[in-house]
């Protein structure tokens, strides 16, 4: 993520012709910023649909002529364990609070993702099963962010109208959820929730990658160029350059990152954010640089970290 991350604000900062680096570098640690906001707001979410559960309930019983079913609602999914434990933890509520993060605006979207939810076949067998267990109610709360979230229109475009920083996050931010419902435990009495990196490394190393790819860009896309004769380069998409720059920057400024963990890394990038067909051209372009560079001693690798 934090690679994409570079991109992205790269992009941003040629396409512009931006004059100063140092706002541009602010602009990615925002971004970087926002997609831990959007993790705490998508682990939020279940929690908002069964208050808007409970809330229906509520309204249910106080009909003037209220059904036996009125009266005595299933209450098992606005009681689920896993779901009040998010509901009630201190390490989300506070940074949700701090950060100002709130579905309080979007009523139709839960609206809307609670009625999906409720017609879904595994929530009808969770609800008709009589017996409660954690195993069972943490098994419903995972399907809902695997099944229901990342092919929904509205919750996309209710991101996009919230924040701009959120293109493309969603997919990652649900794969966080699903790690920190994979880590709770009955016995927790909080949400162990997950760092915003996984050491104290990964900001220097986006900022230093940033700093590297965009003074280096000219240089390294002449690196690319060596390779890419027989191309027309102006045919090459913007992004592909873009990517194989940013690659050949990490190779040369990072020791301790395995040429292998790079180009892995980089390849994967060009299927999701460049044209079809990308990452088999970038992946023959940037093998052929790595072999150059190491011959020219250009690329010299020393430990054993990763990123």
């Amino acid at each position: 993520m934090l690679r994409i991350k570079v991109i992205k604000a790269l992009y941003a900062h040629l396409k512009s012709d931006a004059d100063s680096l140092m706002a541009s570098e602010k602009t990615l640690v925002a971004s970087i910023d926002k997609t831990y906001d959007l993790y705490f707001l998508m682990l939020s979410l279940i929690a908002e649909l069964a208050h808007y559960a409970e809330q229906r309930q509520e309204l249910a019983r106080k009909k003037q002529l209220p059904t036996y079913e009125d009266l005595n609602p299933n209450r098992k999914f606005v009681e689920n364990a896993v779901i009040r434990l998010i509901a009630q933890s201190d390490a989300v509520n506070d940074h949700l609070a701090a950060r100002k993060l709130s579905w309080a605006k979007y009523p139709e979207l839960i609206k809307t993702l609670y009625s999906q939810l409720e017609q879904s076949d595994y929530f009808k067998s969770y609800m008709a099963h009589a017996e409660r267990s954690w195993k069972e109610d943490l098994a419903l709360v995972t399907d809902f962010y695997v099944r229901e979230l990342e092919e929904c229109e509205m919750l996309e475009e209710v991101l996009d109208e919230m924040s701009i920083l959120w293109n493309d996050d969603l997919g990652f931010s649900l794969i966080l959820v699903t790690r920190t419902l994979s880590n709770m435990r009955p016995s927790h009495t909080d949400v162990k929730v997950l760092p915003k990196f996984k050491s104290e490394e990964d900001l220097d190393f986006a900022m230093q990658l940033f700093e590297k790819a965009a003074i280096g860009y000219d240089d390294n896309l002449q690196q690319i160029e060596r390779f890419t004769r027989n191309w027309d380069v102006e045919r090459i998409a913007f992004m592909d350059n873009l990517i194989m720059a940013t690659a050949v920057a990490e190779l040369i400024t990072f020791p301790s990152i395995p040429i292998k963990v790079t180009l892995d890394e980089y390849i994967e990038i060009a299927k999701f954010y460049s044209t079809a067909g990308s990452s088999t051209f970038i992946n023959g372009v940037l093998d052929k640089a790595a072999t150059s560079l190491q011959e020219e001693g250009k690329i010299n690798k020393s430990g054993r970290g990763l990123i």
